[in-house]
C-alpha cells in the first residue's frame, strides 16, 4: 500500500511518514542497511542532513534499489539540510552540491535550514555545536534563506524550508522570501505537541515534520527527572491493546492524525516495519484529546549549548 501524501505549498506531494537517519553516523553500515530495509517496506521519504555524517551511504542504499529497478527516483522524496557552519548567502549552494555530491543524485526534493543559528567552522572532532562563544557568527538567516532560494533556481532542489525556527522567525523569512518554505521540522511527540507553533504555521500554509517522534526513550542524556515517555503512558497502552497495535504505532499514527509528518529512525528492520504499518486505523477524536493531554512542554532537543546565540528560537514560547 502506497503511503498517502500532503500536497506542499509549491504543489509538490510528501510521503506523510518518512525514515529519520539521525544518530546513525557512528556505523554508517547500519543506516544503509535500514534505508533497503525501509524501501522494501514501502518507505519513499527520507529524512538526512549534511551533519548526520551518513549522506553517501543513504544515497548508495537508494541509488541501488534504483538499479535494482525497485523504485525510481522520482518515486523518491529526499530531504537534507544545511548546517551552521556554511550560513553565508555565498556558501549556501556549495554546501548544497556537497551534499548532492555525497547521495550521487542531482537534486534533493527538500533542502532545509538546520537550525536558525549560525557559526563560524566547527572542527569535526568538536562534534556539533561550538565549544566556545567566539565562534558564533553573526549571518543573518535572511540571507541564508536567498541563498536557499537560489538552490531553487539552479534546480540543486525542488522544495526549500526551516527546520527548529520559532513563530518570530518563520514571520521575519516570509517578509522577505521570494520562494515560501514549505515545511518547518521541530520536534513534536505527545510530552512536546507543539500545538501553538503547528497552528501558526498551518495558518501560513508550512507543513510541520515532526523530528523525535516517539520522545527518544533510549536517550542517554534523560534525566531521571524527565517526566515517562509517552509510548509508556498507560492512556497509550490502553489505545494500543484496543487497535491491535503497539504503542509506537499509536503515537506515529496520532502525529499523522494532527497534521504532522512523523520520521522515526529504526535501524531494526521489524521495527521499520512496525513503524509504516500504521494506515488500516485512525484514532478517534476523544482519543486524540487523551493523548493531547500527555503534553508536558519536554523538549528532548533543547541545543541549551547554544542558549545564549542572538538566533537560539527556543527563548520564546513557540
Amino acid at each position: 500500500m502506497a503511503i498517502p501524501t500532503i500536497t506542499l505549498n509549491n504543489g509538490y506531494k510528501v510521503p506523510v511518514l518518512g525514515l529519520g537517519t539521525w544518530q546513525s553516523a557512528d556505523n554508517p553500515g547500519v543506516v544503509e542497511q535500514a534505508v533497503r530495509d525501509a524501501i522494501d517496506a514501502g518507505y519513499r521519504h527520507f529524512d538526512c542532513a549534511y551533519i548526520y555524517r551518513n549522506e553517501k551511504e543513504v544515497g548508495k542504499a537508494l541509488r541501488d534499489k534504483i538499479a535494482e529497478g525497485v523504485v525510481k527516483r522520482e518515486d523518491l522524496f529526499i530531504t537534507t539540510k544545511l548546517w551552521n557552519t556554511t550560513h553565508r548567502k555565498e556558501q549556501v549552494i556549495p554546501a548544497c552540491k556537497t551534499s548532492l555530491k555525497n547521495f550521487g543524485f542531482d537534486y534533493v526534493d527538500l533542502y532545509l535550514i538546520h537550525w536558525p543559528m549560525s557559526y563560524d567552522e566547527v572542527k569535526e572532532e568538536d562534534g556539533f555545536w561550538p565549544k566556545t562563544k567566539d565562534l558564533y557568527e553573526n549571518v543573518d538567516y535572511c540571507d541564508t534563506w536567498q541563498g536557499m532560494e537560489e538552490c531553487v533556481k539552479l534546480g540543486l532542489t525542488k522544495s526549500i524550508g526551516l527546520s527548529n525556527f520559532n513563530s518570530q522567525q518563520i514571520d521575519r523569512i516570509l517578509s522577505i522570501a521570494q520562494i515560501k518554505p514549505v515545511m518547518n521540522q521541530i520536534e513534536c511527540h505527545p510530552n512536546l505537541n507543539q500545538k501553538k507553533l503547528r497552528d501558526f504555521c498551518k495558518q501560513r500554509d508550512i507543513v510541520i515534520t515532526a523530528y523525535s517522534p516517539l520522545g527518544s526513550p533510549k536517550r542517554n542524556w534523560a534525566k531521571p527527572t524527565d517526566p515517562q515517555v509517552a509510548i509508556e503512558a498507560s492512556e497509550i497502552l490502553e489505545i494500543s491493546k484496543k487497535y491491535e497495535k503497539t504503542p509506537a504505532q499509536v503515537v506515529l499514527r496520532y502525529l499523522i492524525d494532527i497534521g504532522t509528518i512523523p520520521i522515526p529512525k529504526s535501524s531494526s528492520k521489524e521495527r521499520i516495519k512496525q513503524n509504516i504499518d500504521i494506515f488500516d486505523f485512525k484514532l478517534l477524536p476523544q482519543e486524540i484529546a487523551t493523548i493531547n493531554k500527555l503534553d508536558c512542554g519536554l523538549r528532548i532537543c533543547p541545543a541549551k549549548e547554544c542558549a545564549d546565540h542572538k538566533d537560539y528560537p527556543f527563548n520564546i514560547e513557540f
